[in-house]
């Protein structure tokens, strides 16, 4: 065994061991999922994460507000992510393998800046609604994901692209906003 190797072991080691430690702070956690450090999470017991859902370094939960029903981020089987961020205050809910690659950002919730006096993490929450990823969708690197979007079962999000408004099932999206370019074959 060479030295890169036992690094990896000993890192895949760690990983296991603080997800055995941590699970139970979730609201639920399902066999064979696992965190890969580092990982930061605010309020983990409103947080619900499938079966077999790999939770990237460098990925964050964020659920800033406890003054609803819980868990309010769904992560359901098969979920794979790498540097993700995901807030939300309502629900936002990730289906059956989808795949989030690096630095995807999903919130459904915005803060407002209308007050020129107000810092703007200080102003009130202007638009809040539910997100949806459904079921073996790809979010590309950077991805925004806004409140009260959808995307579609088996749609394609482009790199970079800020999703605004609905993307339909088996579609491809690109852009600042995200726009569909294409239909894909069923």
């Amino acid at each position: 065994m060479n030295g890169m190797t036992a690094v990896q072991n000993a890192m895949r080691l760690r990983d296991a061991l603080y997800t055995s430690v941590v699970r139970g702070g979730f609201a639920s956690f399902g066999a064979g999922s696992r965190i890969m450090l580092p990982f930061r999470a605010g309020n983990p017991q409103m947080v619900s994460v499938g079966s077999h859902v790999l939770i990237g370094p460098s990925s964050w939960f964020m659920v800033p507000r406890l003054d609803g029903p819980g868990p309010v981020i769904h992560l359901h089987d098969r979920v794979r992510m790498n540097q993700t961020s995901i807030t939300a205050v309502r629900e936002v809910v990730i289906e059956e393998a989808v795949e989030l690659a690096r630095g995807v950002y999903i919130s459904d919730h915005m803060h407002g800046f209308d007050d020129p006096h107000t810092p703007i993490r200080d102003q009130p929450l202007v638009r809040v609604a539910p997100v949806r990823v459904e079921r073996g969708a790809w979010l590309g690197q950077n991805v925004v994901v806004m409140p009260g979007v959808t995307i579609g079962a088996g749609a394609v999000v482009g790199a970079n692209s800020v999703v605004t408004r609905d993307i339909p099932a088996r579609t491809v999206a690109v852009g600042a906003p995200a726009r569909v370019i294409r239909e894909l074959v069923p």
